[in-house]
């Protein structure tokens, strides 16, 4: 199923995987999501469970901790990768200092929420995971952006040699890495969001990447933003 398929799904329509270590919290969001129609087809306590149940479930989307014992979020997230690849990541962290957050960006991670997010925040990632894009909490985004321009070594994102993009496509990666959202990057540059859409759809392809916040990464690390 492709992105645009999904993206005319409704919550219910969803199948959402919860993977959380805390049994409360765990029950606490799946009831929460319930209530917002969100269809949860399973929950696991740990990252060895969530791989073993993935491939049978089939989610669209998997809410995942990060800091689990065993298998943590960032090992689980990069094993679904090949084993679940349709499946998304919302990444469910406590603190947007967590190291472990860029460390899921690049393990392909599409959406990246605190803890403290509303249900409807979180239900809002889970649709945007589920269309293939990037739901991402103001802090998390400011904050790896700032330790991006801070260091001059960390997190290094290469691309493919022959990524050659277009004048309209690194203007359009600027402003992703500044966090634009497409409707933001529409209103900028006087374009529709759905050829921004296409744009950074494009993108991505051509850097070879999962996710517009590692295409982020990239634009800062090659001092593009």
């Amino acid at each position: 199923m492709t992105g645009d398929q999904r993206e005319t799904k409704g919550l219910g329509e969803l199948r959402v995987l919860v993977v959380d270590d805390h049994d409360l919290f765990r029950t606490g969001l799946r009831n929460l999501l319930e209530e917002q129609g969100v269809n949860v087809v399973g929950e696991a306590q740990d990252g060895e469970t969530a791989i073993r149940i993935a491939p049978d479930l089939a989610p669209d989307v998997v809410i995942m901790d990060l800091n689990m014992p065993g298998a943590g979020g960032v090992e689980t997230t990069r094993r679904l990768a090949s084993l679940a690849p349709l499946s998304r990541v919302v990444v469910l962290t406590i603190s947007a200092d967590d190291d472990d957050v860029m460390d899921a960006v690049m393990a392909g991670a599409c959406g990246y929420l605190l803890k403290d997010s509303t249900i409807e925040e979180i239900a809002a990632g889970v649709r945007a995971a589920a269309a293939g894009r990037s739901f991402v909490s103001p802090q998390v985004v400011h904050h790896l952006l700032n330790r991006l321009r801070g260091s001059a070594s960390a997190y290094e994102v290469p691309a493919p040699e022959d990524a050659k993009l277009s004048v309209r496509e690194l203007e359009i990666l600027r402003l992703v890495a500044e966090g634009c959202d497409n409707d933001e990057i529409a209103e900028r540059l006087v374009l529709s969001p759905r050829t921004v859409k296409n744009h950074v759809s494009s993108i991505l392809a051509k850097l070879d990447m999962d996710n517009r916040v590692q295409a982020a990464v990239y634009a800062v690390r090659q001092g593009l933003a």
